[in-house]
């Protein structure tokens, strides 16, 4: 039974990875999460904001202290309220290639083309074998059209290309008027990767106190659905590699999204949830699928039912419409 895969040209043992979190934010966990059988471990993402705070106590271009913009950016955390400040986290890197031997991911998260990106060159020279761009951004300027926002996105990863060598993942959302289109060009600018989705993290409101509050729930099964239908719809139709997070919780939802088309599967709330040892049981899970369907290979599972049609509109049409008519009272 042959597990391997390769994602953003590294070779795995098997799928199922750590997805960017503060699971490996310690040197014993992350050891935990080797022994436990993950194929490769995304470390939590660097913001933007804390690189340029650093760098020229700045954020976006604005001074925290300047009472002009203190209220635009109160809701920014101080410095100190990092878990990991930017040379802290170089060093990470350094010390979390020493003690595991399976990839080890980096992840930035930004939404600009600042000087912040240079320090992707930091990263690539602390032995990350992978840089993921985590882009997460909230359209509400109504200025702010969306050609423009794909442009800065495309334009961002060019960036990044001519500045470090090793591969660059893209971590998106799915609310693009045509994400298709998106990560077709992403893929032509030099992707090396998609991951597919960003969770949208939504803020609640206290009624009590009349202020927002954050929000956080884990995932689950429930929104794995939007992710396997994009991955389906651009298996074989770029070149970069595909990956899933969020809404993968058991073995089957594994097995569901390497069918659709992804080359790598993270997980963070399953094993939030489960222990380290959950990535052991999704190996075993995909491992006990295939002998019972009669595969041989991971590279046979993958995009075994993706959308290869021409007319790929016309599916999707038929698609929508077929569902709605299944509905009975």
């Amino acid at each position: 039974m042959n597990l391997a895969t390769t994602y953003l040209g590294l070779p795995l043992a098997h799928p199922f990875m750590v997805g960017s979190s503060p699971l490996a934010d310690h040197l014993d966990t992350v050891k935990r999460l080797e022994d436990g059988g993950a194929a490769a471990i995304v470390l939590r993402s660097l913001f933007e904001e804390q690189i340029t705070m650093a760098a020229s106590s700045r954020i976006h271009q604005m001074d925290p202290l300047d009472p002009e913009f203190a209220g635009a950016l109160a809701g920014f955390p101080r410095p100190d309220r990092y878990p990991l400040s930017p040379a802290d986290y170089v060093e990470h890197i350094h010390r979390v290639k020493d003690a595991v031997g399976i990839p080890v991911i980096a992840s930035l998260n930004g939404t600009t083309n600042e000087s912040w990106a240079t320090f992707a060159k930091t990263i690539e020279q602390a032995g990350a074998d992978a840089l993921e761009l985590n882009i997460y951004e909230m359209a509400t300027d109504p200025a702010d059209s969306a050609l423009a926002i794909e442009e800065r996105i495309r334009r961002l990863v060019v960036d990044l290309k001519t500045t470090v060598r090793i591969p660059i993942a893209v971590k998106l959302g799915p609310f693009f008027t045509a994400f298709g289109h998106v990560a077709h060009e992403l893929d032509r600018a030099g992707a090396d990767g998609l991951i597919i989705f960003n969770r949208f993290y939504q803020p609640d409101i206290d009624v009590t106190s009349l202020t927002t509050v954050p929000h956080i729930e884990l995932s689950t099964s429930a929104e794995l659905l939007l992710r396997l239908r994009w991955l389906s719809a651009l298996r074989g139709r770029l070149r970069c590699s595909l990956a899933v997070t969020g809404g993968v919780a058991t073995p089957t939802d594994g097995v569901k999204a390497i069918l659709a088309g992804a080359h790598g599967v993270q997980l963070v709330s399953a094993i939030l949830r489960n222990g380290p040892g959950h990535l052991a049981s999704m190996r075993d899970g995909l491992i006990a699928w295939m002998n019972s369907k009669g595969f041989t290979s991971v590279d046979q599972v993958r995009g075994a039912i993706a959308d290869r049609g021409v007319h790929l509109d016309l599916l999707e049409r038929g698609s929508y419409i077929r569902t709605l008519q299944s509905w009975t009272a």
